[in-house]
């Protein structure tokens, strides 16, 4: 490396010299000119040599492990901290352990969409208000961060036609991270997770949405729970209800006392034409609902912005 250097430092000096050829008399700087050429060529030559030489020599990987030095061996001394799964990856890992061990399988939702799968093939209305309702983000480009697990709707049910032609039953759950435009607060984010669930087949029914709803519950708080429902309003869903569960005793909960847990209903039938399924022979339903409350709820947290603070000592409690 110091020769390379030396060589391009004698490069420069043969520049400097080469700039004199505008003082010598003009028949002398012909030969003045051959002679600084055929030096800054020797040079050229030996500096391509120097390198090619670097680059053949055989040079002790780095171990970028090491603690300190390169390759230094870390002392048995040195403190070491494992790390842990974030709560978040964590409890979403348990959501969808139980709904596998339901017979569902499990689809990663898309962290940028477009407008078509976060609106038109969720039958939402050209200037429908609804589309406002959400705080969504845009890209100049037009895209979206979806605002929610239900842009996946549409990719399900065409991904799995096949499987609900050969066995009569299309069962997917969607986990995955949603944005949206709100004001920061202890109870609200712009950034936090969701999970979908959709269920299609030809004699599926209400009865069962809320029978896989409620087991869900049930198996997550390890005790068995009252249901409610109360209308709602989805356009991608006919009818539709928000499901409530009886606060559960491990959350302090008393008899009487409910909780609102997700949004769901009967999939509209133009959602499912617009995927290509029939809804004369097929039904379906949907819901979903946030993971960063079941997790709050759960351990008793106070503050749904810890989850993106970063803070290690929040961590560590997990």
């Amino acid at each position: 490396m110091v020769e390379i250097e030396q060589l391009k430092q004698e490069l420069k000096r043969i520049n400097a010299e080469a700039a004199r050829i505008r003082e010598l008399a003009v028949e002398k700087r012909a030969e003045f000119g051959r002679q600084i050429n055929a030096k800054r060529q020797e040079v050229l030559k030996n500096i391509a040599l120097a390198e090619k030489a670097l680059l053949d020599v055989e040079v002790e990987p780095i171990d970028v492990t090491a603690w300190s030095g390169i390759n230094e061996k870390m002392p048995e001394f040195y403190p070491t901290e494992m790390g842990s799964s974030h709560p978040l990856m964590a409890e979403m890992e348990r959501v969808c352990d139980i709904y596998q061990r339901m017979g569902f399988d499990v689809v990663e939702a898309r962290q940028l969409d477009d407008e078509f799968h976060m609106f038109d093939a969720l039958n939402f209305p050209k200037e429908h208000p609804a589309r406002d309702g959400y705080d969504t983000f845009r890209t100049e480009e037009g895209l979206i961060p979806p605002a929610h697990t239900s842009t996946m709707q549409h990719r399900v049910l065409k991904q799995y036609q096949k499987q609900l032609d050969e066995t009569g039953r299309l069962a997917v759950v969607v986990p995955g991270r949603v944005y949206r435009n709100e004001d920061v607060d202890a109870t609200h984010e712009h950034t936090f997770y969701q999970c979908e669930g959709v269920y299609v087949s030809k004699d599926c029914n209400m009865g069962q949405m809320l029978g896989i709803l409620r087991e869900f519950f049930e198996k997550y708080y390890e005790q068995k729970l009252n249901i409610r429902t109360q209308p709602g309003y989805f356009p991608f869903t006919e009818p539709s209800l928000e499901f409530l569960i009886e606060k559960p005793k491990s959350l302090g909960g008393k008899k009487g006392d409910y909780l609102e847990m997700l949004g769901c209903g009967m999939i509209h039938p133009n959602v499912l034409k617009m995927a290509g399924i029939d809804p004369n022979e097929y039904h379906g339903f949907a819901w979903g609902g946030g993971i960063d409350r079941l997790v709050m709820l759960r351990f008793g947290l106070s503050d749904v912005r810890y989850f993106e603070s970063g803070n290690l000592n929040f961590l560590r409690e997990f």
